[in-house]
């Protein structure tokens, strides 16, 4: 705000009082427009200029959005400030544009300048070699402060910092609307869980990528991007204000106080007046905007709602399903124990340990032949130990690990269909993101397969690597270090609500 009013009020000084000829850098470029305006085509740009000044204002949402902030009476305060910010957000704009006609600025919406260079309904007939064009702002920055720099550099460095500001409110709005929609089931369950520091991290995270995503399609470009803003901006203004006259309209069937209705009827005058106003803005910005990028914010909002009516249908759908039953479960028949061996070593050796303590009615562990000679190791291995555990190998002609596997359980589950399966599996626990790459993904191919064979279960015997156990031991003094000495708000009594349950205020 000083940075703008600062170099309007300065700018305006120096050509009316002091006289001085200030002028922007692109004044002496020459454009014309592509068609002669009048009538209806005249009447038609004064609406498309309409709508998009129409976005200059819609920042003042955030007052609304915020009114359970405000110190009491919450509503007086929330329209005061309200008003200053429209005030203030008017005078800027307006002095802006001011200021630009004053010192000849001209711009043209084009990638790159250059002759018959057109984006817009303007179209550049001739301009200095090399010129670059740059924003507005900054065009009448270095025309007002051209003996200044300092000042030139406050105004771009503080409107970059304001931009920052800008994209910030999305991460502060957007997560607690996913965590409401997602307990509602309309949006992903993860959408609804808090972080570690009470925010929703799972909605940032989607945010910031879904904004990179934006941000590469579109190339970074505000004049493309700001089509998709504006149009999602009155879409929800108008919702909101024809949802308020609905709620009036609610409480004026069971009001009875005459004083109170009048209230009441007030206000939904002016949402009406609202809804009216917003809803033609809406209707103008579709018909002005739609080929310059509108329509991928209607196509986006028909297939999000789309989208979340199916999460809600899929959730509703496995809620039904998992009802319990007024039966008794039926228990299975038999257990039979299944323990994979890749080679006779120690993880090998704790989950048969595992799995004999688990008493199952059979008990056998199974190897793929994949290679003669290694199989034939494993088995001497296997006698010299003098395990109990029968071994069995399966064949792969093709040198395959999981099918064999696969088609080995099916057939223990097609003598027995009443019985159970439980296969256990050695797997290493890795302490460095690249072991992850080294490890475990045969296990995690054939646990991915056995997960969708009914009457299956997979267990995982954990066997830790020294890099595990140091890696342990740091997360462990980690967390000692930050958990809070015992009492009455830190104990393990401590009756502080689950994180779903935390109030807003906290």
């Amino acid at each position: 705000m000083v940075a703008i009013i600062g170099m309007v009020a300065w700018g305006l000084f120096r050509i009316f009082a002091l006289g001085d000829h200030v002028q922007a850098e692109s004044a002496g470029i020459t454009i014309r427009a592509e068609d002669s305006y009048a009538g209806f085509a005249f009447a038609f740009l004064l609406v498309r200029a309409f709508s998009s000044g129409c976005a200059a204002l819609t920042g003042v949402e955030a007052i609304s959005n915020g009114v359970p902030a405000f110190k009491p009476p919450k509503s007086r305060n929330a329209a005061t400030t309200l008003l200053l910010l429209g005030t203030v957000a008017i005078s800027m704009l307006v002095g802006i544009i001011a200021l630009a006609r004053l010192t000849g600025l001209q711009f043209v919406e084009c990638d790159t300048i250059k002759v018959g260079c057109s984006q817009s309904d303007l179209q550049i007939v001739s301009a200095p070699p090399g010129y670059v064009q740059h924003t507005v702002t900054a065009q009448l920055a270095a025309a007002v402060f051209d003996h200044f720099p300092p000042g030139f550099y406050f105004v771009i460095a503080t409107t970059a910092l304001i931009l920052v500001l800008a994209a910030n409110t999305a991460y502060n709005g957007f997560p607690v609307l996913g965590s409401i929609l997602a307990q509602d089931r309309y949006l992903p369950r993860q959408l609804h869980t808090r972080g570690d520091r009470l925010a929703f991290s799972n909605g940032i995270m989607f945010l910031a990528i879904f904004a990179m995503v934006l941000i590469i399609a579109f190339q970074a470009e505000t004049t493309r991007l700001i089509q998709l803003y504006i149009v999602g901006v009155f879409v929800s203004f108008t919702l909101s204000q024809i949802g308020m006259v609905r709620h009036w309209n609610r409480l004026l069937r069971v009001e009875r106080d005459p004083s109170v209705r009048r209230r009441m009827m007030r206000s939904r005058a002016i949402n009406v007046f609202g809804a009216a106003m917003t809803g033609f803005v809406l209707v103008l910005v579709l018909a002005t905007k739609f080929t310059k990028g509108a329509w991928i914010s209607i196509a986006a909002m028909a297939v999000i709602f789309v989208l979340m009516l199916a999460i809600r249908r899929h959730y509703d759908h496995v809620a039904t399903e998992l009802v319990p039953s007024d039966d008794k479960p039926v228990l299975p028949s038999r257990n039979h124990a299944v323990v994979l061996v890749s080679k006779v070593h120690q993880p090998t050796l704790r989950a048969l340990a595992y799995a004999r303590a688990t008493r199952p009615d059979t008990l056998t562990a199974v190897t793929v032949n994949v290679d003669t000679n290694d199989t034939r190791v494993i088995q001497d291995q296997w006698e010299q130990r003098d395990l109990s555990v029968p071994l069995t190998v399966v064949e792969s002609p093709y040198r395959e690990i999981t099918n064999p596997i696969i088609d080995f359980v099916k057939s223990l589950r097609r003598e027995s269909p009443r019985d159970v399966v439980t296969v256990f599996i050695p797997e290493y626990v890795v302490g460095h993101w690249w072991e992850h790459l080294l490890h475990n993904q045969s296990a995690l191919r054939i646990k991915t397969r056995l997960l969708f064979e009914p009457g299956v279960m997979v267990t995982s015997v954990p066997w830790q690597l020294s890099s595990s156990v140091g890696k342990d031991l740091e997360r462990l003094a980690h967390n000692m270090s930050r958990t809070p000495a015992r009492g009455p708000r830190g104990g393990f009594d401590d009756p502080t609500p689950h994180d779903d349950q935390v109030p807003a205020s906290r």
